[in-house]
């Protein structure tokens, strides 16, 4: 009988698998491989799991790009940050079914609550990962991956790196940027690690989305990655309550958040692309720059340079609707059609989006991000300087 943490994967795996040959990696003229991380976001309910996000991918945006995004491009396409930004635009189209009087088996109406969405009851969530995280969750095995373990002696008391990607390995437990080639341009993009810790307080509702859906309920339970990509110390310092989480067991803050740590769950089922399958199967192999992104709601995009593939960064039509203008597009749509919620309205109306970001209703989500950052995951630096464009810069893509 299939393990829990099996059918989570197999789930996420079925449904990568219908996708067409043009989302996957390649296999190059030159003779190379291509291989790429592939995460997914899985609902169970009673007996039955189905997975309703995935994404693949593995590069950020430069730091120096950000100020240029305008708000249409992506900063992350890593498969696990993709993949939950997937998640969020799919509950955004889960909540506008319920608004046109269709049938949800994720959400429904929040009838006098501040949100006017929430997870139904009975409700789990799991993430399939087909790598470990990047950051201090993979830090074991990018030493193992070393020729010389030297890196790992302890140099001896002194300053901690500012946001250190694979480097500076005698450092655990820290804030780490996405790793990148030394020859890369720099980035300030947190770790897969730093961003998923994160998730245990905030749950997996965006800060957009969270305007309109209750984070109850929408905790990941269950986080699932191969055999081969755990280790025990590794996760544990990066996530557990025993880690460098510690200092946050049984906080419960307003509004429904609180610190919900997910249990790890290891599979001996392997992603067919995943850098270790290429590597049995093909002498020669290179990473993807091609990204998906997928879900139940009938997302399928080509993701590359942090735009739908074919478009130049920049045009409005290459708009992913995962990026910041069209998620901001929807929930202001379906604020709209939500009656006497004047709060609501008036804050995804905000002028920029600066100001639906400041707005008072995301005050209780900016305090426990902040104290999460204060207390377990310091030296986090924000990546900033894309909030200041104005919804109507963009063009819809309905």
């Amino acid at each position: 009988m299939a393990s829990k943490a099996d059918l989570i994967a197999n789930s996420v795996l079925a449904e990568f698998d219908k996708l067409p040959p043009k989302r996957k990696p390649s296999h190059r003229g030159n003779g190379h491989q291509e291989w790429v991380p592939l995460s997914g976001i899985v609902v169970e309910h009673g007996d039955h799991v189905r997975c309703v996000a995935l994404a693949t991918g593995m590069k950020c945006l430069p730091a120096s790009k950000i100020p240029h995004a305008n708000g249409i491009v992506l900063h992350d396409w890593h498969a696990e940050i993709l993949a939950i930004r997937t998640f969020n635009r799919f509950l955004l189209e889960e909540c506008a079914s319920l608004i046109r009087g269709d049938d949800s088996h994720i959400v429904d109406f929040n009838t006098g609550a501040e949100q006017p969405f929430k997870i139904k009851d009975g409700i789990k969530f799991h993430m399939y990962c087909s790598e470990a995280p990047c950051g201090d969750a993979s830090m074991e095995l990018s030493m193992s991956s070393q020729t010389d373990a030297t890196p790992w002696t302890d140099p001896g008391p002194g300053p901690i790196p500012l946001l250190p990607g694979r480097a500076d390995f005698s450092q655990l437990g820290i804030v780490r940027r996405k790793p990148s080639r030394r020859d890369a341009p720099a980035t300030l993009s947190k770790s897969c690690s730093d961003k998923l810790a994160l998730k245990q307080c905030t749950s997996l509702i965006s800060g957009l989305v969270s305007l309109l859906v209750s984070p109850r309920g929408a905790y990941i339970d269950t986080l699932t990655v191969p055999e081969s990509q755990h280790t025990e110390s590794g996760f544990r310092r990066a996530f557990s309550k025993d880690g460098r989480m510690k200092n946050l067991q049984n906080n419960i803050w307003s509004d429904d958040y609180a610190f919900r740590p997910f249990q790890i769950g290891t599979t001996s089922v392997e992603f067919a692309y995943s850098k270790r399958s290429v590597t049995h199967t093909a002498e020669k192999i290179s990473p993807s720059p091609l990204a998906t992104a997928w879900s139940a709601s009938g997302i399928a995009e080509n993701i590359v340079n942090g735009v739908i593939q074919g478009r130049k960064v920049g045009d409005p039509k290459g708009a992913s609707r995962m990026c910041r203008q069209q998620m901001w597009l929807l929930a202001q749509s379906l604020a709209d059609q939500c009656n006497n919620r004047p709060s609501l309205t008036a804050a995804l109306h905000g002028a920029t989006y600066t100001h639906v970001k400041a707005d008072a209703l995301l005050q209780s989500r900016g305090q426990v991000i902040a104290i999460t950052q204060l207390v377990a995951l310091k030296g986090w630096i924000k990546n900033s300087g894309d909030t200041g464009f104005q919804l109507g810069q963009a063009q819809r893509m309905e």
